[in-house]
């Protein structure tokens, strides 16, 4: 059975569903999941957890991801991107050193209310599925936190790149909305390109036709997720069966506390485990995977 983790750049017009159930296909099993949806529109870095990897997948939708966003000023959207119903257009915009004057009013802890058009649910049902009945509801702000925001190039007039290194959560097209709003003339999103999510970058990706050609040979290890941890390998057999049994671990090494990537002698990775007061509990096990 196929187990580890598989990162796609996520093609155009694809639902990261439609992904998963592609590569189910391909590597000929049903357990497949996804960290971090990306909107059809959007491409780029989506990781896919195959087989008993996919005991990671929380571990990799609760980090930092980065974005590189297409900002169109001058045009509102009822989707808050091009892909929606222009709800405003105007040709009077800002240049360059007002958009860049803004943008630091965008960076840090800042408030978001989530767009109509998201998969968020209130009372049961998913807000697009109420957006496209033509309804809206009222929606409570979430924060959300963007560690960095930085102007790339502009592309045309009132067209410009943002680089967005941002927290779990964030939408960048209603970022994208609310800096056009600050700015006087509005704004949307006019592509997506996800860079960076649980680590991983444009670099490690593949094409769905990649995998199709070369299957499983292209599945990472799941203990490549936890790879910024340390390593400790279990010293005895006694060790080990107790981590496979999910009892703590004496350590007696003079270790710095904190989380570890944890292995049998053999080199098998079992579990992600904390070391506190010079014990390891494992904090989750990967045995197989």
């Amino acid at each position: 059975m196929a187990n580890g983790i598989i990162i796609i750049d996520k093609p155009a017009d694809w639902t990261s569903m439609d992904v998963c159930a592609k590569l189910r296909g391909i590597l000929k099993t049903k357990k497949v999941g996804h960290a971090g949806t990306l909107d059809p529109m959007a491409t780029g870095v989506l990781p896919v957890f195959v087989g008993q990897a996919t005991r990671g997948v929380s571990f990799a939708e609760s980090g930092d991801k980065e974005y590189l966003a297409a900002l169109r000023l001058g045009l509102v959207t009822n989707t808050q991107d091009t892909s929606g119903q222009a709800l405003h257009r105007t040709e009077t915009l800002p240049d360059r050193a007002a958009l860049e004057a803004v943008l630091p009013r965008f960076t840090g802890e800042i408030s978001q209310l989530p767009p109509m058009y998201s998969a968020i649910k209130i009372g049961g049902k998913k807000l697009y599925e109420l957006a496209r009945q033509g309804k809206e509801v009222e929606r409570r702000p979430r924060p959300v936190t963007i560690h960095a925001l930085e102007l790339v190039e502009q592309t045309a007039s009132g067209d410009y790149v943002l680089r967005v290194r941002c927290s779990k959560g964030t939408y960048v097209r209603t970022l994208c909305h609310d800096i056009g709003q600050a700015l006087g003339c509005g704004g949307c999103m006019a592509a997506l390109r996800r860079t960076m999510a649980a680590g991983f970058i444009l670099s490690d990706a593949v094409t769905l036709e990649q995998v199709q050609a070369e299957g499983e040979a292209l599945l990472r290890p799941v203990d490549s997720l936890f790879r910024d941890r340390p390593a400790y390998v279990l010293p005895t057999p006694r060790a080990v069966a107790r981590c496979r049994n999910g009892n703590p671990v004496s350590v007696t090494e003079p270790l710095p506390e904190g989380e570890y990537r944890v292995y049998d002698p053999e080199g098998d990775f079992l579990c992600l485990s904390r070391l506190e007061g010079g014990v390891l509990t494992s904090i989750k096990n990967f045995f197989g995977a």
